[in-house]
């Protein structure tokens, strides 16, 4: 079965706290401070690996952490960097962080689609610096340091979409795993019932000198578009094909199928692939009629003409048998024929972004062109931070202070500590906080809440 779903929970490392430390050495009366800083945690990184196909380990298991900085030490000692953490993924995956449970990752959304591609998920937190770090001439024996911030941490969902050069549409039962059979070595399960393909299969068609991957997409029903049957998770597997080969039965009406018409059946199929994605109702087709061993010749040749007459001279139309092996290898020299080879090596015009890419009418990672695929540039944008702060009474002596910023900053520093709370009070006061408290009507004494802590400030005592 392929797994082409998971939802897995990542957590970067947390850095290391820094050292409060003096130094103590024979003759050296006035040491001074020299805790050293602690290190930064270990990142979630996810790495292409083009000999994964399926996301089945992370079906076992969800949730990964990476390592945690250590610790300042004296003598100026730093601490270890984290160990990061390196999720292998298959090409064609997507991660994206939705913003209901996805905590400080919401919003962010990664494609991985080459070997060796990377894409980092969680940043370590960052360590905390030692109390050398914090003397000054008036302040020369500092017995406080910074504690290491959390790592980033979050729900991802990751969702496969296979990279394939051809994808096998058609409904239920029209001969599709039949003739992935035929043209390559592929060995899907194979019966006279619709249904019985419950997960796209990979096949791998062997030309003189290159090969194409063929994908046999479980049959599209009436609506799959808007997600009848598990059509929103078919329909995924055709975005980044470069052809379509629509497998059509001849004669539905003699595969036992009431009420089955060949018309109808194509345009149903057609229909849900541009109401899923316009770009698919664009891409190069080619027309397989399948078992054509049910039909007279004379008739078969006469349904070959009747549908090139519909669809034109730019879609081919191959009457084809999995039963007797006809049309096999003419089918496959076609699909060689119209599926040109990537030039790796060739410069390709960078796609800027994969806003820009949408905007185009391509899937991000494809060209503007029929569906040839090729690699954007690799492109990085992270969110900036939330600039600023925000004061709010919230009782008769109570005020509390909102900002990523602000909470940050307290939490590097231990609440309990003196020393650290008069640092913490200066700092607020140069950013500008202690204005905004006393502009709200704060009076010296009253109760500071950042970030679910509460504690007194005396902002009228020297910081």
């Amino acid at each position: 079965m392929l797994h082409d779903h998971a939802r897995i929970h990542v957590q970067a490392g947390a850095g290391g706290d820094g050292c409060t430390s003096f130094r103590r050495e024979a003759h050296v009366p006035r040491g001074g401070p020299d805790g050293g800083d602690g290190a930064r945690g270990g990142d979630v990184v996810a790495v292409c690996d083009a000999s994964l196909r399926d996301l089945q380990s992370y079906r076992r298991r969800v949730r990964f952490r990476a390592g945690t900085g250590g610790r300042g030490e004296g003598a100026l000692r730093h601490g270890a960097a984290g160990a990061p953490l390196t999720l292998r993924v298959p090409p064609g995956i997507e991660i994206v962080a939705y913003d209901q449970d996805a905590g400080d990752l919401a919003g962010r959304r990664w494609e991985l689609l080459a070997d060796g591609q990377r894409a980092l998920l969680a940043r370590g937190g960052a360590g905390g610096r030692g109390n050398k770090h914090f003397a000054t001439a008036t302040r020369q024996a500092p017995h406080f340091a910074e504690r290491g911030l959390a790592g980033e941490e979050g729900w991802l969902t990751l969702r496969l979409r296979l990279i394939a050069d051809v994808g096998l549409v058609g409904l239920p039962n029209a001969g599709k795993s039949s003739l992935l059979a035929r043209l390559t070595r592929a060995t899907p399960k194979i019966a006279s019932y619709p249904f019985t393909t419950l997960a796209p299969m990979l096949g791998v068609l062997e030309g003189d000198e290159r090969q194409l991957v063929i994908a046999d997409i479980p049959g599209l029903i009436e609506g799959a578009s808007e997600g009848a049957g598990l059509g929103h998770d078919f329909l995924a597997h055709v975005e980044r094909t470069r052809l379509l080969v629509h497998v059509l039965d001849v004669a539905p009406e003699l595969s036992g199928e009431v009420g089955a018409n060949a018309l109808e059946n194509h345009a149903t199929i057609e229909r849900e692939l541009a109401a899923h994605d316009q770009r698919l109702a664009g891409l190069p087709r080619v027309l397989a009629l399948s078992k054509c061993d049910l039909l007279a010749e004379e008739a078969i040749a006469q349904a070959q003409e009747r549908w090139r007459a519909l669809l034109g001279p730019d879609v081919p139309v191959i009457a084809t048998s999995s039963a007797t092996g006809r049309g096999i290898e003419e089918l496959g020299r076609l699909l060689m024929r119209m599926v040109a080879p990537i030039d790796r090596a060739a410069p390709s015009e960078p796609v800027p972004s994969a806003l820009s890419a949408a905007d185009a009418g391509a899937s991000p990672g494809l060209a503007p062109g029929k569906g040839e695929q090729v690699l954007a540039e690799h492109m990085v944008f992270r969110p900036a931070g939330r600039a600023g702060f925000q004061v709010e009474r919230v009782g008769p002596r109570a005020f509390a202070v909102r900002g990523r910023g602000i909470e940050r900053l307290l939490a590097r520093h231990d609440v309990e500590n003196d020393e650290a709370m008069s640092y913490l009070e200066g700092r607020l006061r140069r950013i500008g906080v202690i204005g905004a408290l006393q502009a709200e009507g704060f009076q010296p004494g009253d109760e500071v809440q950042i970030a679910g802590v509460s504690f007194e400030l005396d902002p009228d005592e020297p910081a």
